[in-house]
């Protein structure tokens, strides 16, 4: 990698999500540091300028910034804590940056950890799928000191757009309210597609009617049109949102708080995933209402 002037960013976990956001870093100039169990991934990003380490620890070892993004809290805390992780290699002084989902309990785990060895670290969930990874217009919801998140805001710029929400575990906080918000609108969005097409009513007519009104939000403008194809290829996998909301449901018991519409968000999501359902796009619960209500959102001269 020529040098640039830049930091050296470390990143692992090149998924649906973490492909995109690592490319636009390179495209930004930042030397990349890269490492994925899956060899393909790795192959992707390396031949857009990347340089692959063998571990996490080797990336920490040769990078100024440290970015995650994995699939749940066990990943993360093995990543960072386990043998040949991050912070087996890390300096002291090296930014470490979680952008996974995870429990807050978690998430100040493994940042208590990463302060023990002089690492400052940031819990930064994203918003918005693999559009917004794409597009490099994710809502970025952050949680540490005001200090560090400052001088990673450049970094987070090219990839969407950051908030700080408050000390450490907050921006899981917030992803998790984000979760719950996405979730119940896709149970609602199913409901509505499903009743529309039983009734005899286009569903590409009813996202289309539905948009332009009080009941516009980014989940019809991303999801509704594709529901209308019957295209569920995975732009977040519905057992990852079931993750999420299980980690809601954690949430709500040590809050005291009463989420009956996560609930049964929750059970509905399970329902796909006994089904087999798991790998397709979230927006795939609409199977499930389909299910309990044999039928099927098609237009009616399909």
């Amino acid at each position: 990698m020529a040098d640039t002037g830049k930091q050296t960013i470390g990143f692992i976990g090149l998924g649906i999500m973490g492909r995109p956001m690592s490319g636009h870093l390179i495209d930004a100039g930042y030397p990349l540091i890269v490492h994925d169990m899956v060899r393909a991934s790795v192959k992707e990003v390396v031949a857009k300028g990347a340089k692959e380490a063998q571990s996490s620890a080797e990336v920490a070892a040769g990078a100024d910034i440290v970015i995650t993004m994995l699939p749940d809290s066990p990943d993360v805390e093995a990543v960072y804590l386990g043998p040949k992780g991050v912070l087996e290699g890390a300096k002291p002084g090296t930014i470490l940056v979680d952008m996974s989902t995870i429990s807050p309990t978690s998430a100040k785990k493994v940042a208590q950890a990463a302060e023990a060895k002089g690492c400052p670290m940031l819990d930064a969930p994203v918003s918005g799928g693999d559009v917004g990874a794409k597009n490099a217009t994710l809502s970025i919801m952050v949680g540490g000191s005001q200090g560090v998140f400052g001088k990673l805001v450049p970094v987070f710029e090219k990839m969407g757009k950051p908030t700080l929400c408050g000390s450490s575990g907050a921006g899981q906080v917030v992803k998790a309210c984000n979760q719950i918000l996405v979730a119940v609108t896709l149970v609602g969005m199913g409901e509505a597609l499903v009743l529309g097409s039983k009734a005899g009513v286009d569903p590409a007519v009813v996202v289309k009617v539905l948009s332009g009104g009080l009941a516009r939000c980014g989940v019809l403008e991303n999801r509704g049109m594709r529901v209308t194809k019957r295209d569920f290829a995975p732009g977040f996998r519905s057992r990852f949102h079931y993750k999420d909301l299980n980690i809601i449901q954690d949430a709500a018991k040590a809050f005291g708080c009463s989420l009956p519409a996560s609930a049964l968000a929750h059970e509905l999501f399970g329902a796909m995933q006994v089904n087999g359902w798991g790998e397709l796009d979230h927006s795939g619960v609409v199977k499930v209402i389909e299910m309990l209500s044999n039928a099927e959102v098609k237009s009616p001269e399909a």
